[in-house]
């Protein structure tokens, strides 16, 4: 049996692509198809529809989550900018193990999260999520789920598909993305052209303005973020950190955040999320990359609507084997 595994509380990587993000793309390309001739579509982006609890896959602990709540809009001041920790984050990343893996192999992630059923109301619920992302990006990512109070309380292995952007009640049958990307440049410069060259796939709609959103600036570092979704090996992931940290607008806004494993970090707020933030959580000592936290804006107020503590990373053969 071949397997590679890296326990640790560092980088970072949901199965799905943040529906912030998306969102950020769709406001972009809207904006630049109002100067357009009438009769072009606006694009309707969508995540992907991770079933039950993988549909938010993100949180922080039921202890933190008042306080967290409380300070997102009254944050004390930044003890470094953004562009430094993004830098120091790209020193941890050079100090990782090197996974490798071959196309029909499996990036299997657990993450620890809190979710609750709506974006803005209900219950806060914390569950352990596991999933299996093809490296290769040549079968359906696999995962499932139980609740953190219930160590027995797994649920079924489930095949997990990609929205239609046009039939939110249908699924496509393109596998998702490769989730191992081991053939990315190390130079950051060299890095941001491959981005600019290789965008994520977002599954636009049919009729969906693609030049206004492929060619939007933006949309380098929408796929930089995509790909901590997934394996980058850890001089990639170095410089990847290193482009990020060439991204404007993004803004420390803690000093000091609680993930969903009780673990301390910095959090990074990324710019252009509409409706809401978006922040990359980081150890506040070892600036290794802890997971996510996602809120949502309504009526003026903010609330946290979600976050994420990567927990394990490893390489297996097929979907359910364990590290």
């Amino acid at each position: 049996m071949t397997m590679n595994e890296s326990e640790r509380s560092p980088q970072g990587f949901e199965e799905q692509l943040l529906r912030d993000l998306t969102a950020h793309v769709a406001q972009r390309a809207e904006e630049a198809s109002a100067a357009r001739p009438a009769g072009r579509r606006t694009r309707f982006l969508r995540g992907w529809r991770i079933a039950g609890a993988f549909g938010l896959a993100v949180t922080l602990t039921a202890g933190a989550l008042a306080v967290q709540t409380m300070r997102l809009g009254d944050q004390p001041p930044p003890t470094a900018s953004a562009s430094e920790i993004f830098h120091l984050a790209a020193d941890a990343a050079r100090q990782q193990p090197e996974l490798t893996a071959r196309p029909d192999q499996y990036v299997f992630t657990e993450t620890l999260a809190t979710i609750r059923d709506l974006p803005d109301s209900g219950p806060y619920r914390t569950i352990r999520n596991q999933l299996w992302q093809s490296a290769g990006g040549v079968a359906y990512t696999q995962g499932r789920y139980r609740p953190e109070t219930d160590p027995n309380g797994w649920g079924e292995l489930t095949e997990l598909r990609i929205d239609d952007p046009g039939d939110p009640e249908k699924e496509l049958d393109a596998f998702q993305s490769p989730a191992y990307h081991g053939d990315l440049p190390t130079d950051p410069v060299e890095l941001l052209r491959y981005l600019r060259e290789h965008p994520v796939d977002l599954h636009l709609p049919e009729g969906a303005d693609e030049e206004a959103v492929y060619g939007d600036e933006s949309m380098a570092y929408t796929t930089a973020w995509s790909m901590l979704h997934g394996y980058v090996p850890p001089r990639a992931l170095a410089a990847l950190y290193e482009v990020l940290a060439r991204q404007p607008g993004a803004t420390v806004i803690s000093a000091d955040v609680v993930d969903a494993a009780g673990r301390h970090g910095v959090a990074i707020r990324m710019p252009g999320v509409i409706g809401g933030n978006m922040d990359l959580i980081f150890d506040r000592d070892s600036h290794v990359y802890l997971g996510t936290r996602n809120s949502v804006i309504r009526n003026g107020k903010e609330s946290l609507e979600s976050a994420a503590a990567l927990l394990r990373v490893a390489i297996v053969d097929r979907p359910g084997q364990q590290p």
